[in-house]
C-alpha cells in the first residue's frame, strides 16, 4: 500500500481527499490510498509518521505551513524561494523533503485569469502566513508589484484601516490569502471598502470551499471579475503527484 495524506488542524473543508482518491481510481491503482490526518498540533507529526510507515507523501495545510519545517530534513528549491511547505515526499530511508507547489499552482492559474501581469499593474495580498508567501513568489516571477495587507502594522505592510478607496482603486488585483470565509465559517470575509470596487478589478480567493466566498461575492456583486482556489487546488496537487513519483 502507498499511503499519502494531508496535514491541518481542521479539514472539514478539504477536497483534497477526494481529488487523489478519484485520481488513483481513474490510474488503476488500488494499492494507493489519501487519508485525511487532523493534528491539534504539529508536534504529532512524528507520531503520525511512526504509526503510518506506507505514508509516501503528504500534502500541509493551514496552520502548518511554516511551522512544520524544523521536522523536515531537507528543503526543495521551492520551499526555500517562498518559506513554507505544502508538499512533503517522505523517501524509502525516511527522510522528509519539503516542497511548494502553491506558488506554481497559484501562478499559473493567475496567468489565465488576469492577463495584464506586469509592472504596470500592482496587487494586494491579504494575510501573510504561508499561502501569502506563496502568492508573493508568483507574483515576484510575473513582475507584478504588491502589498501586503495584514491586521498587524508594520512598516512595510498595509492594515485592513490603511485600504482607502483610493488605495482600492489603484490596485486592480486582490487576492485574499487568508482562511476568512472557509467553510463552515462562510458569513466571514476581509475588511475591505467593497463599495470601491469596479468592474476593472481582479478578485482571487484561495479558499475553494465554498465556491463562492463572502469576499467573491461581494466583489461580484460590484461588477468585478472573480476567481476561487479550486484551479489552484487542481495544478498545484499535479505538481504534488509528480514529486511523489520522482
Amino acid at each position: 500500500m502507498r499511503q499519502f495524506g494531508l496535514i491541518g488542524r481542521s479539514l472539514r473543508h478539504s477536497f483534497s481527499q477526494t481529488y487523489f482518491t478519484q485520481k488513483f481510481y481513474n490510474l488503476s491503482l488500488p494499492d494507493h490510498q489519501y487519508d485525511l490526518f487532523e493534528l491539534e498540533n504539529i508536534r504529532e507529526l512524528p507520531g503520525l509518521l511512526a504509526a503510518h510507515p506506507d505514508l509516501a507523501g503528504l500534502n500541509v495545510t493551514v496552520p502548518y505551513k511554516e511551522v512544520v519545517l524544523p521536522y523536515l530534513d531537507e528543503l526543495a528549491p521551492s520551499a526555500g524561494r517562498v518559506g513554507a511547505v505544502n508538499v512533503i515526499r517522505r523517501l524509502p530511508d525516511g527522510r522528509l523533503i519539503g516542497h511548494n507547489t502553491d506558488y506554481i499552482g497559484f501562478r499559473d492559474s493567475l496567468r489565465a485569469f488576469f492577463p495584464t501581469a506586469g509592472p504596470a499593474t500592482r496587487a494586494l495580498i491579504l494575510g501573510h502566513g504561508g499561502a501569502a508567501k506563496s502568492v508573493e513568489v508568483a507574483l515576484r516571477e510575473l513582475e507584478i508589484p504588491y502589498w501586503f495587507v495584514t491586521r498587524n502594522p508594520l512598516d512595510s505592510w498595509l492594515t485592513y484601516e490603511d485600504l482607502t478607496p483610493e488605495l482600492i482603486e489603484a490596485h486592480p488585483l486582490i487576492i485574499n490569502a487568508t482562511p476568512l470565509g472557509t467553510f463552515p465559517k462562510i458569513d466571514e470575509c476581509p475588511h475591505l471598502p467593497y463599495h470601491a470596487l469596479t468592474p476593472r478589478h481582479h478578485l482571487y480567493d484561495l479558499v475553494y470551499n465554498p465556491a463562492e466566498t463572502l469576499f467573491l461575492a461581494k466583489g461580484r456583486e460590484a461588477g468585478a471579475q472573480i476567481k476561487n482556489g479550486f484551479e489552484m487546488l487542481c495544478l498545484q496537487a499535479e505538481e504534488a503527484w509528480k514529486i511523489w513519483n520522482e
